[in-house]
């Protein structure tokens, strides 16, 4: 039980960073009594594997802290992540753990399959929960979760070894934490959809008014039309008459209208 449950630290550790479970397998096995590997994993204390998963880790910890680029280093990983969960697994399972006589008994199979589920359900969280913390936060959030993801992993390992009993709880934790971020990110751009749709209908609404009231203040073409005033005082209508400043209506040709010639006529017979 507690040796599955050290693979299963292990293995979880690199669902959220590939190398820091297999270069602290490497480095504990190579320098320290901690861990013993089993004789088919212990070409992981090698120097070359050392040297290789150190310098993929310190790529790794640089580029899942840069907003944007993480998100492309998560669909990278998508592969890399189980198949190193798996390894993990299967190493430290095997391996001899200072302070423990147990023994993994089971068929190694079940070890890769393990490690494979394991890190890929890990990874998976983390790619959810990073999208919800960059989408609420604007990508500010990003390195605070990739540096707590990175202290996570590193915890991972070592109470894998010291105190494989707390992984368990760990986990359980871990999906409670990536639930309530998934859930509350999801809500919080709700919100902000909802108010950017209530701004812009607003805003809409605002237009409309404003164009409104412009048309109501400008005058119509009709109007245009039938007044025009030229450069001599007259008023002219769309008809072509024009009123002189005397009150009399002319036609465009200069001749009196017929209005005209009747008020004229009743004031020679009155």
């Amino acid at each position: 039980m507690l040796i599955a449950l050290t693979g299963l630290g292990f293995s979880a550790a690199a669902g959220l960073n590939a190398f820091i479970p297999l270069a602290a397998l490497a480095v504990l096995s190579r320098f320290t009594n901690i861990i013993d590997l089993s004789p088919g994993f212990s070409w992981l204390s090698s120097w070359p594997v050392i040297i290789a998963a150190l310098g993929l880790l310190v790529i790794e910890l640089v580029l899942d802290k840069i907003p944007g680029v993480d998100t492309v280093n998560d669909v990278i990983q998508t592969p890399i992540r189980p198949a190193a969960g798996a390894l993990a697994f299967a190493a430290s399972a095997t391996a001899h753990v200072s302070g423990t006589d147990q023994a993994w008994s089971c068929p190694m199979w079940v070890a890769w399959t393990t490690g494979i589920l394991t890190a890929l359900t890990v990874h998976l969280c983390k790619a959810a929960s990073r999208t919800a913390i960059g989408a609420a936060t604007g990508g500010s959030g990003t390195p605070l979760a990739s540096f707590a993801e990175d202290g996570l992993a590193l915890t991972l390992c070592l109470f894998s070894l010291i105190l494989p009993i707390v992984v368990l709880p760990v986990l359980i934790g871990m999906g409670i934490g990536v639930y309530r971020i998934v859930t509350i990110g999801r809500r919080r751009r709700q919100r902000l959809a909802e108010k950017q749709r209530r701004w812009r209908a607003e805003r809409e609404a605002a237009e409309k008014e404003a164009g409104f009231r412009g048309w109501l203040a400008r005058p119509t073409r009709r109007l245009r039309a039938r007044v025009a005033r030229n450069g001599n005082g007259k008023v002219r209508n769309g008809n072509g008459k024009v009123r002189n400043g005397n009150g009399k209506v002319r036609n465009g040709n200069g001749q009196d209208s017929e209005t005209t010639k009747a008020r004229r006529y009743r004031r020679t017979s009155d």
